[in-house]
């Protein structure tokens, strides 16, 4: 269904020309303001921070809504609408001071915004994909379940500039944790007058330095600058433009043609290539992101543990990172990613990691045949995959790897529209699925968390083990963080000896970036909001 931009006729037909003309005079558009062209790898389905699941929408919504806490340029967690807190002894109740910040509409933003946005993204009738990442709020779970009422959330407002979060165990990384957009606070009054079509131009109201101003679904969305909202002052670009480009071959057009500043994806196995064709615009840096492929153990036949390793053990990983993926990337035979903080312990690993492919092969024909597979019962399923980056290349190497078992195993690969393939992934509507994981902030709960049974939407396989659970739990209620750490490393091992999950790779971040832009800052979480950015020549007013 199509979003139709409200907006008169009259603006948006001045808007449609001013855009036309946004290709090049150093990104200025027609109407002489200094636009920045960003491209996002995935359309998009919504940009509402209790709604949202991809790494692609919160480029947006980061650029309008700022939490509590937001990232700096280095991707670090610094202020945002509080300027300081502290915490009691036991680490269980966090007190933040908020600054003098208003809305776009000019209402202030107060305690009470951020009262009303953690209690509805726990509200079961809004289904947020990502309530369980909150879970560390007293009890958020119960009231994500209905079995609470939400007064009874952890959180509550002092007065207008003071809140208090309570949790249910220490979390050391919450920081971290509150530059994410399902902590941003939302506009009551405007939500309760609009409902879901608060996001909406012409409706929305915002609190960070741009406003959407436009959005065409399929094409391309735009913000302007918000004078009133955080940071406003220090931007160099009043328009950012947001196009929605799945087709690498566009980007290139794009770029070539001096209509783009910034893309968040490229074909990494084109890198050597991309980097003589456009010099200096492919960037990469070690990242905390994970591709993991969920086999669905709801479906019958994958209930049998001996097949999801016996699949597992069949990719050949190294081939597919030394010849089809992205300089820098490593095989992953784990699903915390190296460089993540509060984890240093030996990490854990699958047992067959270092056994050569020729044996991987023979014990994973072995496992099948003992799961009653072979030439009179065909072990068939089937694969579905991203339709970005790198991920069409990886999928046939995959398909020949498992064909390599035995005659008798026969894979289907299909390729599915990202933003798709998630949806199918949160419903746990497939066999075994690629995915990937970017962390949310820096600490290993961030990952293993995925494999809880109370996730919800975001354990793809559904995977239950009350062991798994209670080492989590435990884990929660650790304060010294090498216990904690070692708990996390049980956890881990568990589980990926359950092979609910097959990790595949370590990436590092992939962008394109015009050069000629300043206030780049590579970082591990791939966070870079257009109100650092700047072209040389350009100054702030």
């Amino acid at each position: 269904m199509m979003l139709k931009p409200l907006m008169s006729s009259t603006m948006t037909a001045a808007l449609m020309l001013a855009l036309s003309a946004c290709g090049g005079g150093g990104g200025k558009a027609a109407d002489d303001v200094p636009t920045l062209r960003r491209g996002i790898s995935a359309k998009v389905d919504t940009l509402d921070p209790h709604k949202s699941s991809a790494q692609w929408e919160n480029i947006i919504i980061g650029d309008m809504m700022i939490g509590l806490m937001t990232h700096g340029e280095d991707g670090k967690p610094v202020y945002g609408m509080a300027n300081s807190y502290e915490t009691d002894p036991s680490g269980l109740v966090w007190t933040f001071h908020l600054g003098d910040y208003v809305w776009s509409d000019g209402a202030p933003v107060v305690a009470s915004d951020f009262v009303y946005a953690l209690r509805r993204i726990q509200n079961p009738e809004v289904a947020s994909q990502y309530a369980s990442l909150l879970y560390v709020i007293k009890n958020a779970a119960p009231v994500n379940t209905g079995e609470m009422a939400p007064e009874e959330l952890g959180v509550r407002a002092i007065d207008d500039k003071t809140l208090e979060l309570t949790l249910e165990y220490p979390a050391p990384y919450l920081p971290g944790l509150l530059t994410h957009y399902t902590t941003y606070p939302v506009p009551q009054h405007v939500v309760e007058q609009y409902g879901d079509a608060w996001i909406q131009p012409g409706n929305i109201v915002t609190n960070g330095p741009y406003k959407l101003v436009y959005w065409r679904t399929g094409d391309q969305l735009v913000s302007e600058k918000n004078p009133t909202g955080f940071a406003a002052d220090q931007l160099c670009f009043d328009r950012v433009v947001y196009y929605e480009l799945e087709d690498q071959t566009a980007v290139e057009n794009k770029i070539a043609a001096g209509e783009l500043d910034i893309n968040n994806a490229f074909d990494g196995a084109r890198q050597a290539e991309l980097e003589v064709k456009f010099p200096g615009w492919p960037r990469t840096t070690p990242s905390l992101n994970t591709t993991y492929w969920s086999i669905n153990s709801s479906q019958p036949i994958f209930k049998d543990v001996r097949v999801r390793k016996a699949l597992a053990m069949a990719l050949d990983r190294e081939f597919i990172v030394r010849n089809v993926l992205t300089p820098g990337f490593l095989p992953a035979y784990s699903m915390v990613p190296p460089g993540i903080d509060n984890y240093n312990v030996e990490r854990p690993t699958v047992d067959w990691k270092d056994m050569p492919r020729t044996e991987r092969l023979a014990e994973s024909k072995r496992l099948l045949e003992a799961a009653g597979y072979g030439p009179n019962n065909p072990f068939k399923f089937e694969f579905i995959h991203r339709s970005t980056d790198d991920n069409p290349k990886a999928a046939p190497v995959a398909q020949s790897n498992w064909a390599e078992i035995a005659p008798w195993v026969e894979p289907t690969i299909i390729k599915q529209d990202t933003k798709v393939l998630y949806a199918r992934l949160r419903q746990s509507d497939f066999q075994v699925a690629d995915g990937a994981w970017v962390a949310d902030f820096d600490d290993p709960i961030n990952y293993l968390y995925l494999l809880d049974s109370q996730t919800g939407q975001q354990n793809y396989g559904r995977y239950s083990n009350p062991e798994y659970d209670a080492l989590l739990a435990r884990s929660n209620a650790e304060l010294d963080l090498t216990k904690r750490a070692e708990t996390f490393a049980e956890a881990e091992q568990l589980m990926l000896d359950d092979y609910p999950i097959t990790p595949m790779w370590f990436q590092v971040t992939k962008n394109l970036v015009d050069p000629t832009l300043t206030g780049w800052t590579e970082n591990a979480v791939d966070q870079h909001r257009s109100r650092f950015l700047c072209r040389e020549g350009m100054k702030t007013e």
